[in-house]
């Protein structure tokens, strides 16, 4: 198996290890497996059958309820071929996952979604976004009896709450795991043009991939991409896309208990314009980021350091000056270029957001209305 994205900028430990996205390459095809996600536009509704505590969540009925949400996704193009995993979020047969799944399927290649009873249908995109590493599927001619899974929410989560990952992991399928919620807004970088990473059809990905992550101590190996991260409830609160891996090599490596979702509410806006357009549209700042830090009397912060900013942005009309130090966003922290990006690039292009800067070593709100990106930017 082979590593379809490597961490572009490792993040701080006493080890060197990268982060990996987690599509199963080669393997043999895929029975049903599980996933979850909820539908946007016209989905059904589903009432969660779980309302345990956090302190005892009863993952037999949380099973029960997700695992009908949750497919296999195999991607096959001549003799190579690839497997993830795709939550279901409505009853028109379309199906959220990772664009690293998919994006190898051009000309000739064939997809197919395999829902939990072990039934196979063919699929095609309805669209991409590769720098979220979204996309979502269609099912051709999809039964009466789908089941799109209960969304959730992200912004609730909070670190310590137990959670339960549910996709196709190496082949097998219907696997469920069990943890918490390790940490929120992790900043992570995946890109498939770092290092020898590329998708599981050869072909290059140029778009690297930020995003302020849900960190979960789920067991969660290849395969699981485009999988479902689900509270105690059954609801989705994220779509698993990635793992650490030690030595940073980019080989395909299993679970050490470190993995990455993209938090559902940024995922189901970028699932709606897929749905409605094929493509999505980012929120835009309008800086060029740079790990930084600054003094603060005794203290020293680490930040996001304005090197450029673009004329005409939102960084420009509110007010940002090259120099600053951008060290929140809402209210969460900001230690490096990349979890600034990551922040931003879950906001909706419409959004207005407080940003914390130091300048002239005095921390001070500022206030931007985001723009519409032109490009891949932050």
């Amino acid at each position: 198996m082979t590593a379809v994205g490597i961490l572009s900028a490792a993040l701080a430990t006493g080890g060197t290890w990268g982060v990996i996205s987690l599509t199963d390459q080669g393997s043999g095809g895929s029975t049903g497996a599980t996933s979850s996600s909820q539908g946007s536009g016209d989905s059904a509704s589903v009432v969660p059958v779980s309302t345990a505590a956090k302190s005892n969540p009863d993952w037999n009925a949380v099973t029960d309820t997700v695992s009908p949400s949750v497919v296999a996704i195999t991607v096959k193009s001549g003799s190579s071929g690839g497997e993830g995993s795709g939550v279901i979020i409505d009853d028109k047969g379309r199906v959220l996952t990772n664009d690293h799944v998919v994006s190898g399927a051009g000309d000739g290649a064939r997809i197919t979604v395999t829902l939990a009873d072990g039934k196979t249908y063919a699929a095609t995109i309805a669209g991409q976004d590769a720098s979220t590493d979204l996309a979502v599927v269609t099912i051709t001619d999809p039964p009466k009896d789908l089941k799109p899974i209960t969304m959730g929410s992200s912004g609730g989560l909070e670190v310590g709450d137990p959670v339960m990952a549910v996709g196709n992991p190496l082949g097998l399928a219907g696997t469920v795991t069990t943890g918490i919620v390790s940490a929120l807004n992790r900043p992570v970088a995946t890109s498939s043009t770092q290092g020898q990473g590329q998708d599981p059809f050869g072909q290059q990905q140029s778009t690297p991939v930020v995003t302020s992550a849900i960190q979960t101590s789920a067991a969660i190996n290849p395969g699981n991409s485009g999988g479902a991260l689900v509270d105690a409830a059954g609801r989705l609160v994220g779509i698993n896309s990635s793992i650490a891996s030690l030595g940073g090599s980019g080989g395909q490596s299993g679970n050490i208990g470190i993995g990455f979702a993209i938090p559902v509410d940024e995922a189901s806006w970028i699932a709606e314009q897929l749905i409605e357009d094929g493509s999505a549209q980012h929120a835009f700042l309008g800086v060029t980021p740079a790990d930084g830090s600054a003094t603060m009397g005794a203290a020293t912060r680490s930040g996001a350091e304005v090197r450029q900013v673009s004329g005409g942005s939102a960084a420009d009309k509110a007010g940002l000056r090259k120099g600053d130090l951008i060290v929140g966003v809402d209210g969460t922290n900001v230690s490096s270029a990349e979890s600034l990006v990551g922040l931003i690039r879950a906001q909706r292009s419409d959004s207005t957001v407080s940003l914390s800067v130091i300048r002239d070593g005095q921390e001070q709100t500022i206030k931007a209305a985001l723009g519409t990106a032109p490009s891949v930017q932050s």
